[in-house]
């Protein structure tokens, strides 16, 4: 022991806005596009510029649904304080706490104002998960068993079910319901891919449509935790205020880019399908179809009969 606690112990970390999960996506995606690209020039014409808008558009939307499944920053919040570093103490250390929500969990962070205090490296990223198939007691447990900071430890016991604030069960099933809808938007994201390569477009346009509208039920489900009073998070003087993070901005913006592009595949179907063929390289070119049928004779070799 050292001053009463364990100076080492197993740690599993988890990073709060990529881990490894949202790594392995976002290069499964990346691969696709590459892939691609390598192909395009054999695709002659503004059909070329055609093709690499609405794949590299697509395979946005979609990485964008899958990683924003697995990040921890769809409710952001960071302070500044002078709090205590461990129970029982009364030495004060100038640190930078954050708080960041995902839909399966939360990770507490917690930076030293400089790294080395107190003869020690103050530099923590704690996760809590609170996922149906996980348990947050028994991560709250393992903490306290470890030996972790005080400010973590403050900031995960408000967000657990035992606590006052009432929050924890809010959290849980918000994100619950935010995920299975982010997952029904990928399906449909992913038939509105095979209609759109199908001469069915305005159908295409219409799983846009409900990709963008799914995704928005998304953020709905999630914001529904902000109606309820939070409980406050203090320390000293200093509180502990969250906002919106990037995954929930980039969401919106997504959702938003599928409710256009679906509202204008259905528009000019009604209104100019050539154009909208056009765009999806679906237009018979009757030029080339009158040439292709076009014989040509070679008079030297006809004979006078024939």
């Amino acid at each position: 022991l050292f001053d009463g606690i364990y100076p080492f112990y197993l740690q599993k970390r988890k990073a709060s806005v990529f881990d490894i999960s949202t790594i392995i996506v976002i290069l499964v995606f990346l691969t696709l596009a590459c892939s691609f690209l390598l192909i395009i020039p054999g695709i002659r014409g503004r059909a070329r510029l055609y093709w690499t808008l609405r794949v590299l558009l697509s395979l946005l939307v979609g990485v964008g649904i899958v990683v924003v499944q697995f990040t921890g920053d769809w409710e952001t919040g960071w302070v500044k304080a002078n709090t205590s570093y461990k129970s029982f103490s009364h030495a004060l250390v100038s640190v930078d706490i954050g708080l960041h929500v995902g839909l399966a969990g939360v990770n507490v962070t917690l930076r030293g104002n400089p790294v080395n205090q107190l003869n020690e490296t103050i530099s923590y990223n704690e996760h809590f998960a609170w996922s149906f198939d996980a348990d947050y007691e028994h991560s709250y447990s393992q903490g306290l068993q470890k030996g972790l900071p005080s400010p973590i430890l403050y900031v995960a016991e408000k967000l657990s079910s035992q606590s006052p604030c009432g929050v924890h069960r809010q959290y849980r099933i918000c994100g619950h319901y935010a995920s299975a809808t982010l997952w029904v938007a990928f399906c449909t994201w992913l038939i509105s891919n095979m209609l759109f390569s199908m001469p069915v477009l305005v159908y295409g346009g219409y799983m846009l449509l409900l990709t963008g509208a799914f995704m928005i039920f998304s953020l709905l489900s999630f914001s529904a935790v902000r109606s309820s009073p939070m409980c406050p998070i203090q320390f000293g003087s200093a509180a502990l205020h969250t906002a919106y993070g990037a995954s929930f901005w980039l969401t919106l913006a997504l959702g938003l880019l599928c409710l256009v592009a679906g509202i204008t595949v259905v528009t000019l179907h009604h209104f100019n399908l050539d154009l909208l063929k056009t765009f999806f390289d679906l237009r018979e070119d009757k030029a080339e179809h009158q040439e292709m049928t076009q014989v040509c004779v070679n008079p030297h070799s006809v004979t006078k009969d024939l």
